[in-house]
């Protein structure tokens, strides 16, 4: 055995020269430890370390800026950490015709950076800002996502590395090229279960001129539910509708506004006269903007979806759980497009029966519940990813992307 681990890992400095070494505490994915994180620096690499993990049988986890390796389920064995942010170019930005290639380590903010100086922007506001690969990997989208829609609809291409090392691309970086636009989508979203991905081609917005904030307490939650159907179906055209409803407070609704400057005075009126009496515009947007629930301190995070006329049933049924578990929450999301996160204080068995019992309302809200990340041993008390339609087709396509199971073992749905 120990023969075989040292081949492993002379295989994989020889596959990535610069960047192989072993792994420390700060390395962790969930409660699970590997023994080497390795750092490529090039797609060519990256095909490298997976031929030598498939040659070794060696199990891989993808990081980029390690915000959300705690989200899921831990893999069932985990011995290679690959480290993206040696993949963190621009490859190129066409700025005249919307569209970017980035490496999958670059970071968002660093992105963002670039982009503004050609006033564009790319459409991905997630909570915890990390790399483009984790943001496609995980579908972390935030409050954008009304306007420029989900990162699955930003991604015009790809490259990827499947899990024997052979290098895959789709899409192209011109918005018109729908070629292999499936596997793009396919791998949003997957949790680096079904390959690595290198390089990302997004679709780009251009940064409007004005922006403003308007803020309120509706008087219920039946308002709350109405003001929000209201402002997705008015002529205001807001770029993003955002809730914040704290364990055992109100509802706050706060609106982003965004176009010529000339134009937001009159919209910014007809959404304060739908927020009610107490409204308030801002040229900055609230401090809980884009941010997750709890302050970063909760014990237990989950994702929340349900269809926009149902968010009353949506708030009802925390509160119900809340009741049910012993647990207080706070909810925090984008209902204009319906999806929030929860946050949730108390212990994996209060943790798991409040799962339970927002999972138990669901088919109320026409949504799903998902426990992005818990107390350690939340996972052996409740599925983290609750009922999934298409499981079975889902496990045939990881046969055939992952037939070795090194990607990722274990992490996403299913046990996929």
């Amino acid at each position: 055995m120990a023969g075989t681990l040292t081949a492993g890992r002379e295989a994989l400095e020889k596959a990535s020269p610069e960047g192989v070494r072993d792994a420390t505490a700060a390395d962790l994915v969930g409660g699970s430890a590997p023994r080497w994180v390795v750092r490529p620096r090039s797609t060519e690499e990256v095909s490298a370390v997976m031929q030598v993990a498939t040659a070794h049988d060696l199990a891989v986890v993808v990081r980029g800026a390690g915000t959300k390796l705690a989200w899921g389920r831990d893999p069932e064995r985990l011995d290679v950490l690959l480290d993206t942010a040696g993949l963190d170019r621009v490859v190129e930005h066409a700025a005249g015709d919307l569209i970017v290639v980035v490496g999958a380590g670059r970071r968002l903010d660093d992105l963002g950076d670039d982009l503004a100086r050609a006033a564009q922007r790319l459409g991905v506001d997630p909570a915890r800002t990390g790399t483009v690969g984790g943001a496609v990997a995980t579908a972390s989208t935030g409050p954008m996502r009304l306007a420029h829609g989900a990162v699955r609809d930003l991604v015009i291409g790809m490259t990827m590395v499947r899990a024997d090392g052979v290098v895959a691309h789709s899409g192209g970086k011109v918005v018109k090229n729908v070629a292999g636009y499936d596997l793009g989508k396919l791998l949003t979203g997957s949790f680096g279960t079904l390959g690595v991905i290198t390089q990302v081609a997004f679709r780009l917005h251009p940064v409007p001129t004005g922006r403003t904030w308007v803020t309120g307490v509706p008087s219920s939650q039946v308002v709350v539910r109405e003001v929000v159907r209201s402002l997705v179906h008015s002529q205001v055209v807001p770029s993003a509708v955002e809730l914040d409803r704290p364990s055992g407070g109100d509802c706050v609704v706060s609106v982003l506004l965004e176009g010529h400057p000339d134009g937001l005075d009159a919209r910014a009126a007809e959404v304060a006269a739908l927020l009610g009496r107490g409204a308030e515009r801002s040229g900055e947007p609230p401090s809980w903007w884009g941010r997750e629930p709890g302050g970063g301190r909760a014990d237990a995070l989950l994702r929340v979806t349900h269809e926009l006329a149902a968010l009353t049933r949506v708030l009802d049924a925390v509160a119900r759980a809340e009741a049910a578990s012993g647990c207080s929450a706070a909810l925090r999301g984008s209902v204009a497009v319906g999806t929030a996160t929860v946050a949730v204080e108390g212990s994996a068995e209060d943790v798991a029966a409040f799962t339970v019992a927002l999972r138990a309302s669901s088919p109320g809200f026409g949504g799903s519940v998902v426990l992005l990340q818990g107390p350690p041993g939340t996972t052996d008390l409740v599925d983290a990813w609750g009922p999934v339609g298409g499981l079975s087709l889902m496990r045939a396509v990881k046969d055939q992307f992952d037939p070795g199971r090194l990607l990722a073992p274990g992490r996403f749905v299913g046990g996929i």
